[in-house]
């Protein structure tokens, strides 16, 4: 054994022996207490960072330990490998997507194995492969004849240059990313999932997830956002009615205007013969509609010149057109009271619209709106009444006139999973003029995305500009169709990734009793990934992990038992990134160092769920150690082997 400490030797020995005898490879034990350990995939965007390797570390150090517990252990490791910047990679260096992306899978596939990380690589799996996304597919066409898809109209930010649609993070101060173009709002077909039908259950069995932190569960709670309240009509002269959704029926009598969304067809009706307010409604085409922008844009509306009557008074109401109403949410519409919201407080201050104090009558509002419950006055036949007597009575009164009634709103959506892009899962449809949408035979799964394409300067998804793959016959009358050329938001891939890896290598099933081996008693045992997954990601995992239990192919209700948010790794106080300067290349600091230090130092230097300070001092120290460790035992063995052990 030499005595000087020679990393990258000693590693390269290790991980090779490792690859040979196949170390971390499993198969399922019924004799044995399983242990399945899952890091968040990664991005093939061509190299690993530090926060790749911080999450890494982190969950083979935990698969190492459990092993040594003597648990089956299964640790696997894939690509999430669908996605936009293999498109903007396309665009920027004419290669194909495909081609970009599988180069960076090899690349990355040696950094992990230098990591020395205990994976089992025969599981590997990248969501790009028709192997993969076949079953996806095969999963929308059944859940399509169930019903839990669908397709409509929806509002989406349209880029006139690129002709693309942008999803809320390109749109940068109301202009494109790429183009700079000025966006404009626009409505197309789109197919949606119907996880509002599950919105129940996610809330709910977030109970179940004692291994969760309660931050997680929280922001889950608040996403998914179950309120009790009133769907109220206010009518107009025409008898048609504008229905907005309430959860403050108490504070009804206060109500001095209604507010609607741009595209609402009022908004639209007062348009036709008002230049301002069709001015106005131009504007509200380009701004961002992100919750941070809504939440710190200048608030601007303008009055409609339409009335609705009050419910109760039956006094006339005016109708304003705002920013701040978006037609995706709800109604499109809102009933706003000044004197007990804070929002429009501000906007009737701005416009000089009345404020009426209905609730808390001692407290003033000369500077801002009482928000509290309390008692009721300024309020007719309801004066008196707290908040929850008016809640039944006005809600009585509503329900007995017509006008109104209880209703249990959420604050989800359905998700929306098409992509007006290249790559990514083509959806399985043909678009029938004669029957419609109709779904693709499995015989004839799965669609594959052409993957030898090239980007043009006009912008879109090539494949839309491909008659050998959008043209088809129909399955149901066999007349001309076309294939649907959007493809799956990548949200999709992630969803059911984890599952997967127990049935990587049958191709005749989306997934085997393997699954259930490996994802029993709460499903995997310990998940790592950052807390910015909180709500997208890990909800729809969540919702697709039901899906799978209804189709039968697994018995547990939820995805991940333990669930390990790593904190960021900083330098100089903030979070590592390419345009700060401030990057550390693990490539380069293992070249140096070694991986063993470089791992050691991320374990070592915070608590895993805490915020990590880059100190490269920190790391000198970690290799001094390691340096340390491998002097006393190589010491040890040469003091071992210098003296002749007597035989019993």
């Amino acid at each position: 054994m030499n005595s000087e400490y020679n990393a990258q030797a000693i590693e390269q020995q290790a991980q090779q022996y490792w690859l040979d005898n196949q170390s971390f490879e499993v198969v399922e034990d019924n004799d044995k207490e399983k242990f399945y350990c899952l890091s968040m995939f990664p991005y093939p965007s061509g190299r690993l960072h530090m926060g790749h390797v911080r999450n890494y570390s982190i969950g083979d150090v935990i698969s190492r330990y459990q092993k040594m517990q003597g648990k089956n252990v299964m640790q696997p490791i894939g690509w999430d490998a669908f996605g936009l910047p293999a498109e903007n990679a396309a665009l920027k260096n004419k290669v194909a997507p495909a081609k970009w992306t599988y180069e960076n899978i090899n690349y990355m596939k040696n950094q992990l194995i230098e990591l020395g990380f205990g994976y089992d690589w025969s599981r590997e799996i990248a969501t790009c492969h028709p192997k993969y996304y076949r079953w996806e597919q095969w999963l929308f066409v059944k859940l399509f004849k169930k019903g839990l898809v669908y397709k409509k109209n929806a509002i989406v930010n349209w880029d006139p240059v690129d002709q693309t649609v942008l999803a809320n993070e390109q749109v940068i101060d109301g202009r494109g990313w790429r183009s700079d173009a000025l966006i404009e709002k626009k409505e197309i077909s789109q197919w949606f999932m119907r996880i509002t039908d599950y919105a129940d259950e996610l809330l709910s069995s977030l109970d179940e997830l004692d291994g969760w932190p309660e931050a997680v569960k929280t922001m889950q709670k608040n996403w998914i956002g179950k309120s009790v309240g009133l769907e109220i009509d206010f009518t107009r002269d025409d008898n048609d009615a504008l229905r907005v959704y309430t959860t403050r029926p108490d504070t009804l009598m206060g109500v001095t205007y209604l507010a609607v969304a741009a595209e609402h067809t009022l908004a639209l009706e007062a348009g036709k013969n008002n230049t301002d307010v069709q001015a106005f409604i131009e504007e509200c085409k380009t701004m961002e509609t992100t919750e941070a922008a809504m939440e710190t844009m200048e608030k601007k509306g303008i009055d409609s010149g339409l009335k609705c009557a009050h419910p109760i008074t039956g006094e006339a109401i005016p109708i304003w057109i705002a920013n701040f109403v978006l037609m995706g949410y709800g109604t499109g519409a809102v009933m706003s009271v000044p004197a007990h919201d804070e929002r429009d407080y501000d906007f009737a201050k701005k416009y000089g619209i009345e404020i009426k104090q209905v609730v808390n009558e001692k407290e003033s509002i000369d500077k801002s709106a009482t928000t509290t419950k309390g008692i009721l006055f300024n309020s007719g036949e309801f004066d008196g009444m707290d908040f929850n007597k008016a809640f039944e009575a006005i809600a009585s009164t509503l329900t007995n006139n017509n006008l109104g009634e209880k209703k249990t709103n959420f604050r989800l959506r359905d998700w929306g999973v098409s992509r007006q892009r290249y790559w990514g899962c083509p959806i399985p449809i043909v678009n029938c003029p004669s029957c419609g949408s109709v779904a693709v035979p499995e015989a004839d799964l799965p669609i594959k995305l052409p993957e030898d394409v090239e980007f043009d300067d006009a912008g879109g998804s090539p494949i839309k500009k491909m008659p050998e793959f959008y043209e088809t016959n129909c399955p149901n009358c066999g007349g001309k169709a076309e294939r649907e050329t959007d493809t799956f938001d990548t949200f999709f891939e992630s969803s059911w990734y984890f599952a997967r890896y127990a049935s990587k290598d049958n191709e005749t099933a989306m997934l085997d009793d393997r699954a259930d081996y490996w994802l029993a008693n709460g499903g995997v045992d310990q998940y790592i990934g950052g807390i910015e997954h909180a709500i997208l990601h890990l909800l729809y995992a969540r919702f697709f992990n039901k899906l799978l239990r209804d189709e039968g192919l697994i018995k547990y209700n939820e995805p991940f038992k333990n669930l390990l948010t790593q904190g960021m790794v900083l330098k100089d106080g903030a979070k590592m990134s390419k345009s700060k300067g401030n990057t550390v290349d693990p490539q380069e600091m293992i070249a140096k160092y070694g991986a063993d230090t470089v791992r050691l130092f991320i374990l070592f230097a915070a608590p895993p769920t805490q915020d990590l300070e880059w100190s490269d001092s920190g790391l000198e120290g970690s290799y001094r150690f390691v340096n340390k460790i491998y002097r006393l035992v190589s010491n040890f063995i040469s003091e071992a082997q210098s003296h002749t052990v007597a035989s019993l």
